[in-house]
């Protein structure tokens, strides 16, 4: 049935994906996981149960699909803005304050995913374990390409332990965003990205 799909049906079908998406992160960062039910999330999002089991095998599959579909977000913004700084000349220590904000940005408009995708990385023996694992890297790849050219540039000491680093600088950009709308929300996001803008030049780019 599905090998053959119009483009109208498959605009259809991801229209009523991103529904169910923003249903489910909304209600499982609310309640949880476990006390989120396919009743609710279908109630939110306005389609009828069987439209989820028709979309996703389960709940567990839902959850799993919209880790991949929002941290594929995050990482596709992280990229652009690197890629935009690299044609506008910039530097790496400039792609990386350019991602900081980019990171900023989605976690602005999507901090009901933020907040959920954060409390998984804590859990164990979930089903989707090795899923955010892959797509956490998928992000973090990001940050550690851009420390590698900046090492090879002479940008960056050699001495960077650039795994760690890469995790370390998105690491710093959800916590604080997370710590931003909770219990900072009177801050404004540039107010936020000046002050990690800070770091990053204190901490990547060296003493000066």
């Amino acid at each position: 049935m599905d090998s053959v799909t119009t483009p109208g049906g498959r605009s259809r079908r991801e229209a009523t994906r991103r529904k169910l998406y923003e249903a489910a992160v909304t209600l499982m960062a609310e309640q949880g996981f476990s006390a989120t039910t396919v009743d609710e999330i279908a109630e939110r999002a306005g389609v009828a149960k069987g439209t989820v089991y028709y979309n996703f095998a389960s709940k567990s599959v839902l959850f799993e699909e919209l880790l991949r579909h929002g941290v594929g977000l995050l990482t596709a913004s992280l990229t652009r803005a690197a890629e935009e700084t690299a044609r506008q000349g910039g530097g790496r220590v400039a792609a990386l304050d350019a991602m900081i904000r980019a990171g900023l940005v989605f976690i602005d408009r999507y901090p009901a995913f933020t907040q959920l995708y954060v409390a998984e990385l804590w859990r164990t023996n979930r089903a989707w374990q090795s899923t955010l694992m892959v797509v956490r890297q998928e992000a973090v790849a990001v940050v550690e390409g851009v420390l590698r050219e900046g090492v090879a540039s002479g940008e960056f000491s050699e001495e960077i332990d650039i795994p760690l680093t890469a995790a370390a600088l998105v690491g710093m950009v959800l916590v604080a965003a997370l710590d931003w709308k909770a219990f900072q929300p009177e801050r404004s996001l540039d107010d936020v990205h000046a002050a990690l803008s800070r770091l990053l030049q204190g901490r990547v780019s060296g003493d000066r």
